[in-house]
């Protein structure tokens, strides 16, 4: 690999991402949004753990951010630089995948960053946590599950990317952003959630980051092995499926 050609595609990348006005309503403006109207009006149910619902909140906004980066914005901008032949232009440069792949990574990686200090900064100033449990501790055991999430995601974005158009990456990607959005305890506690759909909704990647991000914000270590394991699972499988199945070319 080399750090020259790596250095310069993150730059485009970054600037890419950050310049986008929809990319940025995505990935800062809807997360922080929700975390702004629902930790101040009263209407979200919250779980048995905390009556705070800023509380709540945080851990799964943080969460909700990392899905909207590594899935939702990473498949449409590769599902439209695929579907505009932007990557089989760059094919043709010195620029090798794993290059590129690099360079989507780090970018994702940074981007997280700046949505974790935005995000924790909004809830500091909503009052979490509210009980001053300890934060350095969570927030360190937390980034492996947000690592492991990010890969998961990842994976994901780039086998929807590599499936069909842009604009049927674009439609499906929000589509299945909002189920996990609204089914996966992200927002809601899964103890709203009947027991059948609940066992359900605790086998996809977004429910087991959020019982992470959960279980352990909120000065917990009561994060149960299957939240691991499953996420573990998604970060082995779905970069394997999209390495196997992505086309840089629409067929």
């Amino acid at each position: 690999m080399n750090p020259s050609r790596i250095k310069a595609q993150l730059a485009m990348e970054l600037r890419l991402t950050l310049s986008n006005g929809e990319s940025l309503l995505l990935i800062l403006g809807i997360p922080i949004l929700l975390l702004v109207f629902f930790g101040t009006v009263d209407v979200l149910p919250t779980d048995s753990v905390t009556d705070d619902p800023v509380d709540f909140l945080v851990p799964g906004v943080l969460a909700l951010a990392i899905m909207s980066t590594s899935f939702v914005n990473l498949a449409i901008s590769t599902g439209f630089d695929r579907h505009y032949g932007v990557l089989k232009r760059l094919g043709t440069t010195p620029l090798t995948r794993i290059e590129l792949l690099s360079a989507k990574t780090i970018t994702l990686v940074i981007v997280e960053l700046l949505q974790f200090v935005a995000i924790i900064g909004v809830g500091t100033g909503l009052g979490w946590p509210s009980d001053g449990g300890a934060v350095v501790g969570a927030i360190a055991i937390s980034a492996v599950g947000a690592i492991l999430a990010t890969v998961a995601f990842a994976g994901l974005g780039f086998l929807l990317a590599g499936a069909s158009s842009g604009l049927a990456v674009l439609a499906a990607a929000n589509a299945i952003y909002l189920v996990l959005l609204l089914a996966s305890g992200l927002v809601f506690p899964l103890e709203e959630f009947t027991s059948p759909i609940r066992a359900t909704v605790r086998l996809l990647p977004s429910t087991a980051l959020g019982e992470i991000t959960h279980g352990t914000m909120r000065d917990s270590t009561d994060v149960a092995g299957q939240a691991w394991i499953v996420l573990g699972a998604w970060a082995v499988m779905a970069p394997a499926v999209a390495s196997r199945l992505f086309r840089w070319t629409p067929s």
